[in-house]
């Protein structure tokens, strides 16, 4: 924990605890509290408290108040309410795609070090039966290095059940004990089919089910699903089994009826579902192979987050087993280099710490054909970066299909997949062409997600005031006087009849709040931009003499999410008077049922002696609007 330790402790003690608390969000100035019993807060103790301004409850929201450095507050707040950040859900927003995007990301990210360790672990081993020849491939040492890495994947379900069953409000061992059925050694090996095999097959009390032939090892969206049904069956059933017995037999229940049907409904349906793709792609194939190779190029990597590439990799391996090379796969084999050339283009252009450092091992799994840290961490939260490894790769499966590329064994991934592609004769012209169009699909996956770039959400919110003015090393001026040229053109009011009470009270700070008649705000003066926060509603600018301002467009629009709003800048650019920051659609903000009054604070107005406001009722951008006097 940091400096705020105590602070953190004491606002979860007065707030009623941890078990009081659903949710924690923050804005640039406040924390925000959904609690289960805003009665139970002690709100008087919380506005006397040292480091809290003050206190204010609106909506469903208790508000603490706590100024610019309410960041570092909430990483403390955070490490006292432990895995809470985790599970503040607000129900889907955005298209459907981008809810499918939320849902993937939460679940994969706490799961992405070990991912992305996987995979190059997976490139050791590869490298390592490469250099030192098969006979190493048979040794112990191999198999435990082999083990290190395509353990995560071969019980890869185990990990999402836990943090699946996270997202969708249930209890994460209840979803890996689902998970764990699933991938029951005699679900993966094949031993159970077999076993009863004779006897009718699988079925449990006489209804029949299937497998897939690799079973549900490496599987990914089976136990989403399963655990999204079973959050939702724990949930109900909490709510009519007696206190007394809950402990056991919640869990008990989910399991019993969650598990039977994943193997009868849910896994049939993504086998059946398989089953057709594969049937319609080899028809497509057959038809004509530029185009198999480009609908299977843009295609491969979301048909992989679905588990249903394993339609094509059976004809694959009937193929190769009877000793005929096969076209089925090597459309898909230059994909991972249009990812792995996106992510490269990520991570050399985000100014995002965390991403950034996500994705070093992400780029190297790819260079290995280990694309899932890639795509779940880096590229398919951001979209675009990941519609240009799609496009890329439709390209590059289209011309290995017109090139005649095939494989003659079933190769490892990444840059091991050459000795694929080299013919019992020892031709290794196919292998050469695999290189070129890795190494094309490389740099056009890099350009192209460069080119189109991506919204870079940097986490400002991590870095505090002071943080902030260390990086950007702002040289304070000792000047008379700060001139404030209005960023936005409207209707000045009174401070005092901001309708927001941190703001009309001057516990922020003084300024003016402008009610604007154009939805643009621009810089008021030269500076740097201290503080953007991730919803684009609230901007914090520090003048080239050291003024600290807020401009915060409209009351409560945090809850906006973004919505509106459009923003020009990031954080860490320097601007000069008049650049244009962001712009926001009154009309629509109104609508939504949110005032879009614009208060503008000096937040360090206690370096001032005056803040002289203008006398006009109303003003245009770029006219003066006030002028803070420096004290001695």
């Amino acid at each position: 924990m940091g400096k705020y330790e105590q602070l953190a402790q004491d606002i979860v003690k007065e707030v009623g605890g941890k078990e009081n608390v659903n949710s924690l969000t923050n804005c640039i100035t406040r924390l925000r509290f959904k609690l289960k019993d805003e009665s139970k807060a002690n709100t008087d103790v919380l506005k006397n408290m040292d480091g809290v301004v003050t206190v204010m409850q609106s909506g469903s929201q208790y508000q603490v108040v706590i100024g610019n450095h309410v960041p570092d507050v909430r990483k403390d707040v955070d490490a006292v309410l432990g895995l809470l950040e985790e599970k503040t859900d607000s129900g889907p927003k955005g298209n459907l795609f981008d809810q499918f995007v939320d849902i993937i990301s939460s679940i994969f990210q706490p799961i992405l070090a070990p991912l992305s360790a996987a995979g190059m672990l997976k490139g050791v081993a590869a490298i390592l039966s490469f250099a030192l020849g098969p006979e190493f491939a048979a040794t112990p040492t191999y198999a435990v290095v082999n083990a290190m890495g395509d353990g995560l994947f071969l019980l890869l379900p185990i990990f999402i059940g836990f943090t699946a069953m996270k997202r969708f409000g249930g209890s994460p061992f209840l979803g890996m004990m689902i998970a764990a059925s699933m991938v029951y050694t005699g679900f993966i090996d094949g031993s159970l089919t077999s076993q009863f095999a004779e006897s009718g097959g699988l079925n449990f009390f006489g209804i029949p089910f299937s497998l897939p032939a690799a079973g549900y090892g490496s599987s990914v969206m089976p136990i989403i699903a399963s655990t999204a049904f079973a959050a939702f069956l724990e949930k109900q059933l909490r709510k009519v089994i007696p206190d007394v017995v809950k402990l056991f037999l919640v869990p008990f229940f989910t399991a019993l009826i969650t598990v039977p049907l994943m193997f009868i409904v849910i896994g049939p349906i993504m086998n059946a579902a398989s089953e057709a793709l594969g049937s319609g792609l080899i028809a497509i194939q057959t038809f004509n192979p530029i185009i198999f190779g480009a609908i299977l190029g843009f295609t491969w990597q979301v048909l992989v987050m679905f588990g249903l590439h394993w339609a094509l990799i059976p004809f694959a391996i009937i193929a190769l087993s009877q000793g005929q090379p096969t076209a089925l796969l090597t459309p898909s084999g230059s994909v991972s280099f249009a990812q792995t050339g996106a992510v490269l283009a990520v991570m050399l252009k985000t100014q995002n710490a965390k991403l950034k450092e996500l994705s070093v091992p992400a780029f190297i799994s790819g260079i290995f054909g280990v694309t899932e840290p890639a795509i779940y961490g880096i590229t398919l939260p951001k979209k675009k970066p990941f519609w240009a490894s799609c496009v890329v790769g439709a390209f590059t499966g289209g011309t290995a299909m017109a090139l005649g590329l095939q494989a003659y064994q079933m190769g490892g991934l990444g840059i091991f997949r050459y000795t694929g592609a080299i013919s019992p004769d020892g031709d290794i012209k196919f292998a050469i062409y695999s290189m070129i169009l890795d190494a094309v699909a490389l740099v056009a996956g890099f350009g192209l997600a460069w080119v189109i770039g991506f919204k870079d959400d940097e986490p400002t919110i991590a870095m505090s005031k002071e943080e902030a003015k260390g990086s950007f090393t702002v040289q304070k001026k000792k000047v008379a006087k700060q001139e404030i040229f209005s960023p936005i053109t409207g209707n000045i009011l009174p401070l005092s009849q901001a309708k927001d009470a941190a703001f009309a009270e001057g516990i922020m700070g003084k300024g003016v709040v402008i009610e604007p008649t154009v939805g643009e705000v621009v810089a008021p003066f030269d500076g740097t931009i201290m503080t953007l926060f991730p919803t684009n509603h609230a901007i914090g600018i520090i003048s080239d003499d050291g003024m600290e301002l807020l401009i915060h467009i409209g009351i409560d629009t945090i809850q906006l999410e973004g919505k509106h709003f459009e923003v020009f800048v990031k954080q860490g650019d320097t601007v000069k008077k008049g650049d244009k920051l962001v712009r926001f659609d009154i009309q629509a903000i109104e609508e939504e049922g949110y005032s879009t009054q614009v208060p503008i604070i000096v937040t360090n107005t206690p370096d001032y002696a005056d803040i002289i406001v203008t006398d006009e009722n109303e003003v245009q951008q770029g006219t003066l609007v006030s002028t803070a006097i420096l004290a001695n």
